[in-house]
């Protein structure tokens, strides 16, 4: 079982070029991918989305990159001829204004925009294995976060599962005791209207028998105790179970809701009530799992 929350972080330096990845994830109901990074590098956005997916099914995963190239080819020098004659054409216009013209090659590059400084073309194919090497350490570290979070629910969700089969237990104990308790309600109800008057026992036995037809709750008790088995093995299933788990927990619900309409009796109701807060916490805690 698996968490989708967690974090990664890995940096990387080959051939003079520094690249750092950092994930960061929560919980989603799919896998939703948010980019952060400089413009020049959109390039790796794909590749990045498929070696991502490979590997995470569930979440929304920032995905923070920085770069710097430090080799010395990372950066183009030119020149603006066409600024630079216009600048020493402006230049010439003042020559005559008593001025010493101290002009220099050096000086006129120095004017604003004329040596112009920027990013040599990036080879896609070196920073796109770069890439890959960092994110694959930093999905590593994101993913061991994730299973030990992912241990820690499981335990807690595991002694939840136990408290519904517990309750359950308790509610297919109580049931027989509701249908000879009804009978005995019934009967003192009957001879409190008739006095000394004999009771007719088929009667009765048919209004218990009605009774017991309409508060049957067998069926949902073996449900019950089948989708908490479900739920264990779904536990230590090695595949992603969020989503088959969450259904589950949905029939859990189903049924205990059932018994509860069902059941005539208090002490029922009030394990059905329980059951219900446990289930609760079920479906609220399994909205991280992947």
């Amino acid at each position: 079982m698996l968490s989708m929350t967690g974090y990664g972080r890995a940096a990387r330096e080959i051939d003079g070029r520094q690249m750092t990845i950092e994930l960061k994830s929560v919980n989603h109901r799919f896998l939703d991918l948010s980019f952060r990074m400089p413009r020049t590098l959109m390039f790796l956005e794909d590749e990045a989305r498929k070696a991502i997916g490979a590997r995470l099914s569930r979440g929304h995963v920032d995905v923070f990159i920085t770069y710097r190239n430090l080799r010395t080819d990372a950066k183009i020098v030119t020149a603006d001829r066409a600024l630079f004659d216009a600048y020493a054409q402006a230049l010439d216009g003042l020559s005559g204004a008593g001025m010493t013209d101290d002009r220099s090659l050096m000086s006129i590059a120095r004017l604003p925009d004329v040596l112009v400084i920027s990013e040599a073309e990036e080879d896609r194919e070196a920073v796109t294995a770069l890439m890959l090497d960092a994110l694959g350490e930093a999905l590593d570290q994101l993913i061991a976060m994730r299973t030990r979070e992912g241990e820690a629910m499981k335990r807690d969700l595991s002694e939840k599962v136990d408290a519904v089969e517990r309750m359950t237990g308790e509610i297919e104990a109580r049931y027989p005791r509701t249908v000879d308790e009804y009978r005995e309600r019934l009967r003192a109800a009957v001879l409190e209207l008739l006095g000394d008057a004999e009771v007719d026992e088929s009667r009765l036995l048919t209004e218990v028998a009605l009774m017991a037809d309409r508060s049957a709750i067998a069926e949902e008790t073996v449900r019950l105790k089948s989708h908490v088995e479900q739920l264990r093995k779904l536990f230590e299933s090695p595949e992603p179970i969020g989503r088959r788990i969450d259904f589950i927990v949905q029939e859990l619900n189903r049924e205990v809701n059932t018994i509860s309409s069902k059941s005539q009796d208090i002490p029922i109701t009030r394990l059905a009530v329980d059951m219900k807060a446990e289930i609760e916490k079920l479906r609220e805690q399994l909205q991280n799992v992947e």
